[in-house]
């Protein structure tokens, strides 16, 4: 039996708050659907989350808008880089003419016989767009974004990496390889999971880089988190992670949404291993309709709630 289903977010180091919240509203037409907090460490930095249609795993991308706090990371080898979307395949040239409309830098490739379209965050992170058929994930149609050209959710993840044989040998021992490895040039992939979309990983093969960084810092990726079907099966599957010895892996945590372990990679990438259990999922403190409309905090931040909201950067979020 497979646990581990698919992708089920992927959380990214960003510059500033108003400019993520336009870049992925505005441009990529994604649903905002929770404005929270970082709950790690001291300092009140948001926590953006958007979605497709219907916020399903394998289709959030969340941020932490660091540039306000003046922490910059390194984008280089053995770390994660791409932050790779699903769109339906025939919309490639409406997201073009798109990109091209608002003065947004793209190019256009083919890898694996499917049409890419790359382009940059406001924040220099990399982003794809790749056409694949027969997704059954609902894009959010927002601002002049129509149904049949949406994001549908997570394609995969790209990650820059000095030996692509650890990264591999990593999945094929504890990480839940999901098929045969492909290769084109100098790229490696293969999914992750039993899902049939939004599971991907592409090994680049990056010896020209310097290491990049792995601590927070805008412009970078911070990790990209796995679905895993019940929190038994998250739990076995940490001990078996640590059982073959990669044991920089957390405890629980609670995000309120997902609870959570995180273990660093053999590439660099820092991987989630998430389950949204019984008392979780988007809709836990709002309603399915009003998501994004209300700063949520956790119960065990609410009496900070006046001095937290003091230290961030006030956003406006267009429906």
């Amino acid at each position: 039996m497979t646990y581990l289903l698919g992708s089920h977010h992927v959380t990214l180091s960003v510059g500033k708050a108003q400019e993520d919240v336009d870049f992925h509203t505005k441009v990529l037409g994604m649903r905002f659907i929770k404005k929270t907090v970082l709950y790690d460490g001291s300092i009140p930095i948001d926590h953006l989350y958007y979605s497709n249609a219907n916020g399903d795993p394998s289709a959030v991308v969340t941020t932490f808008p660091w540039a306000q706090q003046g922490i910059f990371g390194t984008r280089g080898t053995n770390q994660a880089r791409e932050v790779m979307l699903a769109v339906p395949a025939g919309s490639l040239d409406f997201w073009a003419q798109r990109l091209s409309s608002m003065q947004i830098e793209h190019q256009q490739s083919e890898l694996f016989g499917e049409r890419r379209l790359a382009f940059n965050h406001p924040c220099g992170l990399e982003y794809v767009l790749v056409g694949v058929h027969g997704d059954p994930r609902v894009g959010h149609p927002g601002h002049g974004v129509p149904p049949e050209h949406a994001v549908h959710g997570i394609y995969g993840m790209g990650i820059h990496v000095y030996d692509q044989d650890r990264m591999v040998d990593f999945a094929k021992d504890v990480f839940f390889l999901g098929g045969e490895i492909a290769e084109a040039g100098d790229v490696a992939r293969f999914k992750v999971g039993s899902d049939e979309f939004g599971n991907w990983v592409e090994l680049r093969g990056n010896r020209t880089d310097e290491q990049g960084t792995w601590r927070f810092g805008a412009g970078t990726y911070h990790h990209f988190a796995w679905n895993f079907d019940t929190l038994e099966n998250q739990e076995a599957s940490k001990f078996v992670i640590e059982g073959a010895g990669y044991t920089d892996i957390s405890e629980l945590k609670d995000r309120t949404y997902f609870k959570s372990h995180y273990v660093r990679t053999p590439g660099g990438a820092l991987f989630e291993l998430a389950v949204t259990h019984a008392d979780g999922g988007w809709d836990c403190d709002e309603s399915p309709e009003e998501l994004g409309r209300k700063f949520m905090l956790p119960p065990q931040f609410e009496h900070e709630r006046e001095h937290i909201m003091s230290q961030l950067e006030p956003l406006s979020v267009d429906d």
